[in-house]
């Protein structure tokens, strides 16, 4: 398999650098993925720009994450799994709630859970989901707007899982100890 750059602000595409450097200074280290997707400035770029979106919706830290790590699961991602489990129980999200994700269970709390499902839905159906996957979002208070910001988190994932796929992410020392896989 052909094998991918792991850039430093020193190795990077011109246009990648200030963007690492922006993550070096935002983080304390460049996260391997940053650093595989430097190769590409339009991928960084644009990963670095629809997660700052996806941070401006109505949906909470939790209600992001719980999106994000189903996608992350649903995709097989190693990498994004320990990362965003890492993320997670930095921003006070709920232990439980991230084992069921870990572990593709049920999550306890109902309105979490259907956010949960939904998000799987949209993934497994590649967006063809039923009005029944709508009417269950709906019955626990969520609205619209939820359903189309779940594609902007799927979308984002996409991002970060295929690239981790294609250029095989060595996990960061700070994600190890969340490290997790596929058949968790």
């Amino acid at each position: 398999m052909t094998e991918f750059n792991l850039h430093t602000e020193d190795s990077a595409p011109e246009n990648s650098k200030p963007l690492l450097t922006g993550a070096k200074k935002a983080y304390g280290f460049i996260p391997n993925l940053y650093a595989g997707q430097a190769e590409a400035p339009a991928l960084l770029k644009g990963y670095l720009s629809l997660a700052e979106t996806f941070n401006e919706t109505a949906l909470s830290e939790t209600e992001r994450q719980v999106i994000m790590i189903a996608n992350n699961r649903l995709n097989g991602c190693t990498y994004c799994v320990a990362a965003h489990t890492t993320i997670a129980k930095g921003a006070g999200v709920d232990d439980n709630v991230l084992a069921a994700l870990r572990n593709g269970t049920k999550i306890a709390d109902a309105k979490l859970e259907a956010l949960h499902q939904f998000a799987v839905r949209i993934n497994e159906s590649r967006g063809w989901v039923e009005q029944a996957d709508l009417d269950a979002l709906f019955a626990v208070g969520y609205n619209k707007q939820t359903a189309l910001e779940v594609i902007v988190g799927t979308a984002l994932k996409v991002m970060s899982t295929y690239t981790n796929h294609l250029i095989a992410t060595p996990l960061d020392e700070a994600f190890k100890e969340n490290a997790w896989s596929a058949t968790e």
